[in-house]
């Protein structure tokens, strides 16, 4: 038999890892539950091969179609439809073939007597390890229909919030493109035309101007290896970036940057609150929500802080103490958080502090736009100044040389 890599979390909220022997992965997911342990991932560890040469091939679920399935399949489930009825009728329903192929696959799995998470678990990774999880806490509490419908909000909120980010970013993105294409047009084709004339009048060119000169001339002669430069610069950041000791660094140093800073910790906040709220309102232990939803912060730095809090809340410390001990979320943050464990509604003031760090971020990226655009501006301008300066003065200098 095929061994297997497993992840599953204690009820104390403690994750465990290991292997072992077994049929498949649904036989693994049992034996995990029946060892009273939580699944979160497990996987053979003799499909290297698989892994590298055919998952490159099949395209992933955005999370557009993730969101609109768990909608779909939340509300025939809620009509009164078996979990195998709406599978099919989505099937039925769907044009796409990596999504049809998906569906496929989960609803044969539960006919042949899988759970519905356990399932999906199998699918190489096209769903989320919090959705699989918030899926196996429906299945156990038997309000799978409620789970999927908090889940179809969840994740409609985070596609809203991230929706309203990309778009602000679309004007500065257009205009930095024009900048850049202006300033390359500028130095290929119109200073050329100068130089030529600079050359018949035998006048000899100022610094500047010589130095405009053979930037568009390398613009002209090495474009390729340029391109070429860029793209191997890109592709080494990327590398370096994926070593965690580089990318500690770099979320350390995101965070203390004035501005931006408060806008990834803005919108931490509001991912990690609403996370953690769709999870306690599906029934899940407070430690337990709390060790799945640091795993959606994305902030090495934050990530980090909230750990070392879930060790605190083992010791039964609660939950706001130890994030405003470390700082890991904002003072109006932590106070509703108290707030919402004096009152025994945590998930319901979590998503409430979810919606006021969204609106947060929203500000926050307006303002940040609001200097940034002025900047972009200016910046352009001083460089076609520059250049435009540039010529002047060779222009000037031969008009001396004539006279």
């Amino acid at each position: 038999m095929p061994r297997f890599q497993y992840r599953a979390v204690k009820p104390d909220g403690e994750v465990v890892e290991g292997d072992l022997e077994a049929v498949d992965e649904a036989a693994v997911v049992k034996y995990l539950q029946a060892s009273g342990l939580i699944p979160i991932q497990a996987r053979s560890g003799g499909r290297w091969w698989r892994t590298f040469l055919g998952r490159r091939t099949v395209r992933r679920l955005s999370p557009a179609e993730i969101g609109i399935v768990t909608r779909q399949l939340a509300t025939l489930l809620e009509a009164g439809l078996t979990l195998d009825r709406s599978l099919q009728i989505l099937v039925d329903l769907t044009s796409e073939e990596h999504l049809v192929a998906v569906l496929n696959d989960v609803q044969s799995r539960v006919r042949g007597g899988a759970t519905f998470s356990s399932a999906l678990e199998a699918q190489d990774g096209q769903f989320p390890r919090l959705y699989v999880n918030m899926v196996r806490a429906g299945e156990a509490s038997g309000a799978l229909d409620a789970v999927l419908g908090r889940l179809a909000d969840y994740l409609e909120r985070s596609a809203e919030l991230r929706s309203t980010i990309t778009s602000a970013l679309y004007y500065p993105m257009i205009l930095l493109f024009v900048a850049g294409f202006s300033v390359i047009a500028l130095l290929v084709w119109v200073v050329p035309q100068f130089t030529v004339l600079f050359e018949d009048m035998g006048a000899a060119l100022p610094l500047p101007t010589q130095v405009v000169v053979n930037v568009g001339d390398a613009f002209r002669s090495y474009w390729w290896a340029m391109l070429s430069g860029v793209a191997l610069a890109a592709l080494a950041i990327e590398r370096l970036v994926q070593r965690p000791d580089v990318r500690a660094r770099l979320d350390h140093w995101l965070l203390d940057m004035p501005l931006f800073g408060d806008l990834v910790w803005k919108l931490e906040t509001a991912r990690f609150s609403r996370t953690l709220s769709t999870l306690l309102a599906n029934g899940l232990p407070l430690l337990t929500a709390l060790n799945l939803a640091k795993e959606v912060v994305a902030n090495h730095k934050l990530s980090g802080l909230l750990s070392e809090a879930s060790e605190d809340l083992k010791r039964g410390r609660g939950l706001a103490e130890p994030l405003g001990r470390r700082g890991a979320l904002p003072q109006l943050a932590l106070q509703m958080i108290r707030v919402g464990e004096e009152s025994g509604s945590l998930d319901g003031m979590l998503g409430k502090v979810a919606q006021v760090y969204d609106q947060e971020t929203r500000a926050s990226v307006q303002r940040l736009l609001t200097l940034l655009e002025p900047l972009l501006i200016i910046g352009l301008g001083v460089i076609v100044a520059g250049i435009i300066v540039s010529i002047l003065m060779a222009i000037l200098g031969a008009n001396e040389l004539v006279f």
